[in-house]
């Protein structure tokens, strides 16, 4: 309850502040202005809530699923991961802002461009905390698995990927968020319209019209999303991990 009773006393000092000095809600709305707001115009900002969450989950599913996959490729090759592993951090530690652009330009249809962009945002955590957790096997009983025979696919599959599922995990949790980021930057910086348009469009477009109330409303529907993804993610994490390992049988 205490992280409750904090936001509930932030938002009354918050809306106390407003009143007391007479703020203009085109500076900045109290919250029981942006709750009305957001009651009146969920119609309009829940689809377009919608289109930045399917974005969000693609890119996320994709990143999930490559980024485990040259993780084991890194894995298995120690060459193959000196020879790629710097282009990947070239592409995590390049500004989606400044590569965007040349993105929505090179692709032909926008949603596509959306989706890599956001991609390219959840991608490398993925790829790296795997790499990490497979290169982190006890490394006695990577030998006991050899002693006995079995090959570079059973090792893999019955020693190794167990073992880094709390690194892979991890790497899920914090992708969750960056996808979500990937794409709203990238909506931003397309700013398409029409019946297509995600919840950063919404924003552009409730500051063109300085309706920050608004503006304020797509800010709150995108925090809540973000936070019903990491705590999804965190869930998963704790019912797979939760019955043999120590990060999640801690509170039992």
């Amino acid at each position: 309850m205490a992280p409750v009773i904090f936001g509930c006393l932030l938002l009354a000092v918050w809306e106390i502040l407003v009143r007391i000095n007479h703020v203009p809600p085109y500076i900045l709305p109290g919250p029981l202005l942006i709750a009305e707001t957001l009651y009146k115009d969920f119609g309009t900002l829940f689809p377009s809530l919608l289109i930045t969450f399917r974005i969000t989950v693609v890119a996320f599913a994709m990143a999930a699923i490559g980024g485990l996959l040259l993780g084991m490729l890194f894995a298995s090759s120690r060459w193959i991961e000196r020879s790629l592993f710097p282009y990947a951090v070239v592409l995590q530690v390049t500004p989606i802002v400044a590569i965007a652009p040349l993105i929505i330009i090179w692709a032909k249809d926008t949603q596509l461009a959306l989706l890599i962009c956001a991609w390219l945002v959840a991608f490398f955590p993925v790829v790296s905390n795997t790499a990490v957790g497979l290169n982190s096997t006890d490394r006695n009983l990577t030998q006991l698995f050899h002693l006995y025979g079995a090959s570079k696919f059973q090792t893999m599959w019955m020693l190794k990927l167990p073992a880094s599922m709390p690194y892979y995990l991890a790497g899920l949790r914090i992708a969750g968020g960056l996808a979500l980021i990937g794409a709203v930057v990238a909506e931003f910086v397309a700013g398409t319209g029409g019946t297509q348009s995600g919840l950063a469009y919404r924003i552009l477009e409730a500051g063109y019209r300085l309706q920050i109330p608004r503006m304020f409303a797509a800010l709150v529907l995108i925090s809540l999303t973000g936070v019903l993804i990491f705590a999804a993610l965190s869930l998963l994490s704790r019912l797979i991990l939760r019955k043999w390992h120590e990060s999640a049988a801690g509170g039992h």
